[in-house]
């Protein structure tokens, strides 16, 4: 393991994201004693401001987005002394010595950069940290997404990326990654023994991924229409998701056993093509309707202009393995739908032959929650109480692990929280190796 950073660079650090997930996330860190009291933050962005501003920036939206209960006013005050600010000009890689500055001695140490621009500054970023003298072996760098438009521009910017980082230095975000519902998809497959002899075409019938949402663009109207849910959400969430069910077991829980399982799956999908996108797939853009008891416009009036874009999509997936040979894996997304709900359903195939009769039995189903709560839920029949002189009476029932009640001492974390922690230490087991990106783009291009 890599000694833990001393310095961690946050670019986009006045933006929504970082208010929203990556300060709240540092400060569970900080509060909670997982990073070192002597790591420093320094943020950066366009907006020219200095460090008084940036901590009062910070600190309102620790206020805004921190539950009531976690907002110590000692812990909020210890946490925002570990702050700076350098405004900064990605644009301009000539720029970039400011920022070297504020790092000052501890260029020696090891750093982590956060890096969350727009993808067009990507390679002038690049380029500043490495004029800057940012970009030595004792440098990690997270990218955020989008990584891309499609396989091109991923790999031009991969390219870039490489031409001064090596690939052991780059941590690829994907924040799904980070739920603990997702880990746990992890520990139930590979630390029980019950599931792994049906795990595969003999023992399932289907798997459903699904990620629902209910908002629109919500200020996203500049990415969005040039992403367009496939994109959006297909590309990266849903085919780590996908890659996670379907993969074999690693040889050990590293970066390198798992990603390397993972890249195999998605080597492994079937394309859809012309010949096949109408019986594989559907696409949708919502319209003006209600939500929540009020109405809401469609798709085309939020964004002002006629569009193509789709904000819905259903596919079909087939994986050319011996382990998935027959098994469809059904994935599902969208905006404005009647409910928030990430989930992944596996579907167990019916019993050979029924001794119950004419009474209908339903499959045995594995339903893992994402959110909004996170859950996992075994579907069983069972028979229901009473004398049954007509015959069992059977109705399915669930069995629930309810890991809020499970583990009521421990707290819910942010995903970003278990993702920047692995940044600081260096573990890239939960990122996304470039492999795995150009195979996910390949299939969706």
């Amino acid at each position: 393991m890599p000694d833990s950073a001393k310095t961690l660079l946050l670019f986009g650090a006045t933006g929504d994201l970082a208010r929203r997930m990556v300060l709240p996330s540092l400060f569970g860190l900080h509060a909670d004693g997982l990073i070192s009291p002597d790591l420093r933050i320094v943020g950066t962005a366009r907006t020219d401001e200095d460090g008084d501003a940036f901590r009062a920036m910070t600190g309102a939206a620790l206020e805004q987005y921190l539950p009531v209960e976690a907002r110590d006013p000692k812990d909020i005050s210890t946490f925002l002394e570990r702050l700076d600010y350098v405004p900064l000009d990605a644009s301009r890689p000539e720029c970039f010595g400011p920022l070297a500055d504020a790092v000052g001695s501890r260029r020696s140490d090891d750093v982590a950069i956060f890096l969350s621009t727009a993808p067009s500054l990507f390679e002038s970023s690049i380029a500043g940290l490495s004029r800057a003298g940012l970009a030595g072996s004792n440098v990690r760098l997270a990218l955020e997404k989008p990584l891309g438009f499609d396989l091109a521009s991923s790999r031009s910017i991969n390219d870039a990326v490489a031409h001064v980082f090596s690939e052991a230095q780059i941590f690829r975000i994907d924040h799904y990654l980070g739920k603990e519902t997702v880990q746990n998809l992890l520990a139930l497959r590979f630390a029980n023994s019950l599931f792994e002899p049906l795990w595969r075409e003999g023992g399932i019938d289907h798997v459903q991924i699904t990620v629902s949402e209910t908002v629109g663009l919500e200020g996203r109207v500049g990415f969005y229409d040039g992403a367009g849910a496939i994109r959006d959400m297909v590309q990266n969430h849903m085919l780590q998701l996908l890659a996670l069910v379907a993969m074999e077991p690693p040889a050990r829980f590293d970066a390198t056993g798992i990603r390397d399982e993972k890249v195999k799956v998605l080597r492994s999908l079937r394309p859809i093509d012309r010949a096949t996108a109408a019986s594989h797939s559907v696409i949708g853009q919502y319209g003006a309707g209600a939500m929540a008891g009020g109405p809401v416009p469609g798709y085309v009036e939020e964004l002002g202009k006629p569009s193509a874009t789709e904000t819905f999509v259903a596919l079909k997936v087939n994986i050319d393995n011996w382990r998935w040979r027959g098994v469809p894996f059904y994935l599902r997304t969208g905006k404005r739908l009647p409910s928030r709900q990430s989930e992944i359903i596996i579907q167990f195939r019916d019993v050979p032959h029924s001794i119950f009769g004419a009474r209908a039995l339903k499959p045995n189903k594995l339903v893992i929650r994402l959110q909004p709560e996170e859950n996992i839920r075994l579907l069983l029949m069972a028979k229901e109480p009473g004398l049954d002189r007509g015959g069992l009476m059977l109705r399915e029932v669930p069995l629930d692990i309810s890991l809020p009640n499970a583990f009521a001492d421990s707290r819910r974390r942010i995903a970003y929280e278990r993702l920047l922690l692995d940044l600081v230490e260096g573990d890239q087991t939960l990122f996304v190796r470039r492999d795995e990106v150009e195979a996910q783009w390949e299939w969706v291009d």
